[in-house]
Formats: structure tokens, sequence, C-alpha cells
């Protein structure tokens, strides 16, 4: 007590000098004004995901490999070379006999329609959203910005407006639809909400990735565009965010950095990833032969700019060191580089699940051990390509798993058509209960812990031979 009136007593008495002497009062007033404008201008704004859901498609929209090849046979659409070359593609693919397909790419012939797309995008994001909404009490008029992305599928009205429309949300939302940004447009999203979140303070946003399945098979004889036909499988998430001061405690994760690296400017980056049409005028999705090529050149840009915002100086230093060398004849030409150790600056590694080669293109660039990608590994094979919800599933993996710690950080890495390579760094800043329920809790244990020869989903150890062949 005697202490606040002591404080009273000594406001008073600058008071009543700063009143004594009115330029005084003006230069304190202009002091203040400056402070607190330095203060909103330069302090940092936090992004923290407070939790996320991915889409668990329910077991009779599985596609086994052998139906799989059995309905593209039936179909009647293909030639004998075609069927074959998508066979081979299949059988390498490391995708497995879980991984799942819309009702009307199980019809024969696969039913490709506006109507076919739409019930796609409905039964994907509309289940992940209300299992956000529902898990964490959110009332939909909450949410200030919407942002959706989907490559192949852009409708009128937006898919945005779709979820506005089914959830009742405000009309004063921000939302925004990317379409035709690849796989790594997830990773763009939050970056976008980010950006957005530096102007609107006190905001929460929802976040949804997924790509349509239904209207983009490809039905003709041009090799490139076969390969989508085989790898691209149903799946979505929705992600939850906020910059909110009282949503620190009850997130998940907080962003640390988000490190965007596009090669449009680059011809064979640019066309590695394409939408065209073949000669018969037929639409499809050609993968260059030197996709991995443009992947690993982007991710090496990437890396470059991310690497000094997260490696230990130590780490910093023996790159420096080994370039000068090489740089200056000191050190052969035929010797690399060093490449810096990631494990120093992240306790897991979530790469896109594009496809096996994708992922040990990433392993071999960065010098990780097959462990470091299993949860990618175990996406492709138990989801195969979701697009850019891919990223959301491996987290989950990590989180079902029980590997996720508080203070870990997890390092996404994205990758899409353009050419782009995105990463996203999170801290965990929770703890992480690997009991509670998402995509992977039905059957978590059937998958391989590193190293371990674990029991695969057909019951006898072939799981593990499919991941790491």
């Amino acid at each position: 007590m005697e202490s606040s009136f002591r404080f009273i007593h000594q406001f008073l008495l600058i008071s009543q000098t700063l009143l004594s002497f009115p330029h005084l009062l003006v230069i304190s007033a202009c002091l203040l004004l400056i402070a607190v404008f330095a203060y909103h201008s330069f302090r940092t704004t936090s992004i923290y995901l407070i939790d996320f859901s991915c889409y668990q498609p329910p077991d009779f929209l599985r596609s086994p490999i052998a139906n799989f090849i059995e309905h593209l046979n039936l179909s009647g659409i293909f030639d004998r070379e075609c069927l074959d070359l998508q066979q081979k593609i299949l059988e390498r693919s490391g995708i497995g006999d879980y991984a799942c397909v819309p009702v009307t790419v199980h019809e024969i012939p696969p039913h490709s329609s506006l109507s076919a797309a739409r019930e796609e995008t409905h039964d994907i994001l509309f289940t992940v959203v209300q299992d956000l909404f529902s898990k964490h009490k959110i009332d939909p008029k909450t949410i200030d910005i919407l942002v959706s992305n989907c490559s192949l599928f852009c409708p009128s009205p937006s898919i945005t407006s779709i979820i506005i429309n089914r959830f009742g949300m405000r009309s004063n939302v921000k939302s925004f639809s990317l379409s035709g940004m690849g796989c790594s447009a997830g990773l763009l999203s939050i970056n976008l909400v980010k950006d957005l979140m530096k102007i609107h303070g006190g905001s929460l946003a929802l976040v949804l990735s997924m790509e349509a399945v239904s209207p983009n098979g490809y039905k003709g004889k041009c090799k490139s565009m076969l390969i989508a036909n085989t790898i691209f499988r149903m799946g979505g998430a929705a992600m939850l965010l906020s910059n909110r001061d009282q949503d620190k405690d009850k997130a998940k994760y907080k962003l640390q950095h988000l490190i965007r690296t596009h090669l449009g400017s680059d011809d064979e980056s640019y066309e590695s990833v394409m939408q065209e049409t073949d000669e018969e005028g037929l639409v499809g999705v050609a993968l260059s032969k030197q996709l991995v090529k443009v992947a690993s050149k982007a991710l090496k840009i990437n890396v470059v700019e991310l690497g000094p915002r997260v490696l230990p100086y130590s780490e910093q230093l023996k790159y420096i060191i080994s370039f000068i060398k090489r740089k200056w004849g000191k050190q052969k030409m035929e010797k690399e580089i060093y490449t810096p150790n990631f494990k120093k600056a992240f306790e897991h590694f979530c790469i896109h699940a594009g496809g096996r080669a994708i992922i040990e293109g990433v392993e071999k660039h960065l010098k990780l051990e097959k462990e470091d990608g299993e949860a990618s590994r175990s996406t492709l094979y138990r989801y195969g390509n979701t697009s850019s919800s891919s990223l959301w599933y491996e987290m989950q993996y990590l989180e079902a798993k029980g590997r996720m710690k508080k203070g870990d950080r997890v390092w996404q890495i994205g990758f899409g058509s353009g050419f782009k390579a995105n990463s996203a760094v999170w801290k965990c800043i929770s703890e992480i209960d690997s009991r509670e329920k998402n995509a992977w809790s039905d059957r978590i244990h059937l998958y391989p812990v590193c190293g371990d020869a674990s029991v695969g989903e057909a019951g006898d150890k072939t799981e593990q031979n499919s991941l790491y062949k």
C-alpha cells in the first residue's frame, strides 16, 4: 500500500512539472507517439497453428494396386502400351493398397464431371472443417481470414464461397481461393495468411488444402501425362491459425520461418509440370523427365536462403570454409562442398510425398538417413500423393507415433509447378498427446518405427519392404 502511494505521489510531481513547462509536455507527447509507432511497426507478429485436421477416406474408397490395374484394363480407354506403362509406374510408386480415390473414379469408365468434382470437394473439406470447429468449439463467424488452395479444380462460386455458404461465415470474412499453384500451394496459403496477419491483428484464419482427383484423369496416350494418373489420390487438410495472444497456450505450433523459391523464369523449370493438351486435344498434366533435377535445383536455392536462419554457427562455418577451399582451388574440384548437418537444426523432416524419387532426391541432397523420410514414405504408401495436403498427413504421422515433443522443430518441404520449392519451419510449443484421434489413429501401429521390421497392413512384413526398397 505504501509503495502505491509513493508511485502516485511521484506521478503527480512529474505531471505538475510538465504542466509548469508546456514545451516539455509537447516533447514528451511526441516521444510517446514515436515509441508507440515504433512498437507497432517493428514488433514481430507471432503466427500460431492451433490445430489441423486431415481427411481420412472411408475404407470402401480404397483402391488396391491390383484393383487399380484391373480397373485400367476394364475401362477400355488405353492400349496395351499405355496399360503396361501405368502398371510399371504403379508397382514402383511406393503407394500401397490403402490409398483411396473418389467414388466416381471407381466407376467403369471413370466419371469425370463438374458435379463429381464438387461432390469430392464437399466430402473432403466439409469433413475436415467440421472436425476442427467441433473439436475446438469454434463459431464459424469468428473466422476472420479464409484461404483455400486447389490447383486444377477452380469452380464458380469459388471453394472459399462454398465453405462460407456451408458454415454461415460473416459477410466481411477475408477470403482467397488459390488455383494453379501446384503441390506446394499449402505453404503458399500459410504465407498469405502470415502476410495478412501483419496487418490484421487479433485474427483467426482457416486454411484449406486439397486437390480434386475426379475431373483430372488423363485418357490419352502421351507417356508424360500418364504418370499423373497413377500417383494422385484423394485427400485434404484444414489448418486453424491465429495471431491472438490468448491462443498461444492452446496452440500446437508456432511458425518460425517460411521461405519461398520460384524458378518460373527458367524454361526447363517452368515446363517441368504443366497442364496441357496432347495431339488428340485431350487435357492432362505432363511431368517432365527433368522433374527431379529441377526440384533439386529449386531446393538448393531454397536451402541457401533458409540455412543461415536455422543452422548453428558451427555448421555455417564448416560450409563457408569448404566453399572458400573449393573456390580457391585448395580442395579437389570433384569433392563436394560440405553439406551442413540439418539434424542439428531440426528434429523432424516432412518432405512432400510426391513420389519415391522426390523423397529419395531430397534425402540425397540434404544427406539425410532413410529414417528421416519415414513420415513421407508412410504418407505416400498409405495415402498416395495428396498434393498440397501431404505435408499435414506427415505431421499427423509424427504426432500419432508420439515423436513430436514440446520444443521440437519440424521442417516442411513442398514442391509444386511453376517450378516452386517452399519451406516452412514450425516449433512445437505444447505437449502432443499421441492418443489424440487423427487420420492415422486407426492403424498407426502397423507402420514401421525407423529400422524396425513392423507388421504391414496386409498382416505380414511386406510393408517395411514396400516403404524402403
